[in-house]
């Protein structure tokens, strides 16, 4: 059943209207501050300026670095970038013994790349009976919390594991609990039990009893015998898993534990963050900055007035076109691209995509292809008038006629952002990403605004019957004579 023009029309305000509230600067026309801070403006680093950094790993001789323990290593850098309070960081991995960190907005590069390039430091420790919560910096034997230079916490697994063979969650969900704020690292200094050094190895597992799925982990012979004192001697209280100075995960031991055991107690999810955390602390892998670069929040404000004016001019060029060829159909072409854009800006603040100038080139190409779908529906329409046809009837057919190479396009696009992405995401080339992310975003959404917001407006235009000339429609010539008759003097 199609919907009547009217009310579809009433939808499409009401849309853009919604649209346009978001795309609006913070505070205005917001009293009740609902927008908040969530949505705004990602800039990325070329925009806000900023440093980008990328780390190689540095394995001792004859050890190479697993694709398991580069991520864990990148979870490291992620959290001591959180402690950085950093906005809209980028950490990724790229190849198989890099990773990509891009810190927009940072005061002082030097202390921040001084930072990632900390080799991490894990360690169990005794927390002599206390069920210490997640983020909580804490003195070691080992070291003060301040030896590291970390801040707020990441976010880490939440649920509490337990260790050993046959562990529990910790007592009154106690180590489930996320710190709200950081504790100051003051008061008692806590035995380290073994390190990172002492891991052989960490994986997820399955327990053959229960069929969950744990972590499990192997010390290597020096240590074993340190930690099986330790255990069997502690069963029944717990013991903490620090990485950099800060709890991630407190178990409570069950059973004595020698050279292996299992932390369970956890969902699917936080198992893999958790074995992947043990298994960067054991390799301890050291990194080397390979290539640093600062971009001058300077130089992004003047790509941003750039990229302005060019989408500006873009946009102006492409709507005169537009009304001279077409006539009416262009200049509601052009209100469509303008309901289109509202969309669209709305969805990088609302999902939110963090902008880069080629994020911005991908969206006013996006443009450019938003009106090849009207180009193709107007052209159609031009032949359906010449062959003698009604203007409605035009109007239908022209749409009919014109969506499956719409369709078929825009799917092909979009494919091949999808893999753009892939690509980028696996290099590590956020250039790549945000150009194929917001080229992916302004396509989906074109397809909506030439489809359904021109082709309402062309419905409603036709009430007034003043309208119905073809010569509103960019037609002067004869009709062209239906197929199967000749045309004569």
């Amino acid at each position: 059943m199609r919907i009547k023009p009217g009310f579809a029309l009433i939808l499409i305000v009401l849309l853009t209207l919604g649209a346009v509230w978001v795309d609006l600067p913070d505070g205005v026309l917001d009293p009740f501050n609902w927008k908040g801070d969530r949505i705004s403006v990602h800039q990325g680093l070329d925009l806000q300026g900023g440093l980008q950094v990328i780390l190689q790993a540095q394995p001792p001789a004859g050890q190479s670095v697993s694709r398991d323990a580069l991520l864990g290593t990148r979870d490291t850098i992620e959290r001591r970038v959180n402690a950085l309070g950093v906005s809209e960081p980028l950490i990724q991995t790229r190849g198989d013994d890099q990773i990509v960190v891009e810190l927009p907005g940072i005061e002082d590069p030097e202390a921040a790349v001084n930072i990632l390039k900390e080799t991490a430091l894990l360690e169990i420790i005794n927390p002599n009976g206390q069920y210490l919560p997640e983020g909580m910096l804490v003195n070691t034997t080992l070291g003060p919390a301040d030896s590291v230079g970390t801040g707020s916490p990441a976010a880490t697994p939440s649920a509490t594991p337990s260790a050993t063979p046959e562990a529990t969650p910790g007592a009154d969900g106690a180590a489930g609990t996320e710190a709200e704020a950081t504790p100051e690292p003051s008061g008692p200094v806590y035995e380290t039990i073994v390190t990172g050094a002492d891991l052989k190895d960490a994986y997820p597992t399955t327990d053959p009893q229960t069929g969950v799925l744990v972590v499990g982990f192997e010390l290597k012979p020096e240590a074993a015998q340190k930690f099986y004192d330790f255990t069997s001697t502690h069963i029944g209280q717990p013991m903490s898993i620090v990485v950099d100075k800060r709890v991630i995960s407190t178990a409570e031991i069950r059973n004595p534990i020698r050279d292996s055991g299992v932390i369970q107690g956890m969902p699917a999810a936080e198992v893999n963050a958790l074995a992947l955390q043990l298994k960067s602390g054991a390799l301890a892998v050291p990194l080397e900055v390979v290539q640093s670069r600062t971009v001058g929040p300077t130089l992004g404000q003047d790509s941003i007035d750039k990229s302005i004016v060019a989408g500006a001019v873009g946009l102006a060029l492409v709507a005169l076109f537009m009304i001279l060829f077409y006539r009416v159909p262009g200049v509601l072409s052009v209100v469509a691209l303008m309901v289109y854009s509202a969309i669209v800006f709305a969805l990088f603040k609302l999902i939110p995509v963090v902008l880069t100038l080629a994020g911005i080139a991908g969206f006013i190409l996006s443009i450019g292809m938003a009106v090849d779908a009207n180009v193709l529906i107007f052209s159609r329409m031009k032949e359906e008038l010449r062959r003698g046809n009604p203007v409605r009837r035009a109007i239908e057919a022209g749409f009919d006629h014109a969506w499956p190479s719409i369709r078929d396009s825009n799917v092909s696009t979009m494919i091949t952002c999808v893999i753009l992405y892939w690509f980028g995401r696996y290099t590590g080339a956020s250039i790549i990403q945000g150009f194929a992310l917001t080229l992916f975003i302004g396509v989906a959404v074109s397809m909506f605004s030439a489809i359904t917001v021109t082709r309402t407006l062309l419905r409603v235009m036709l009430t007034r019957g003043f309208f119905h000339n073809e010569w509103w429609f960019g037609v002067e010539s004869a009709p062209i004579p239906p197929a199967g008759r000749a045309a004569s003097r």
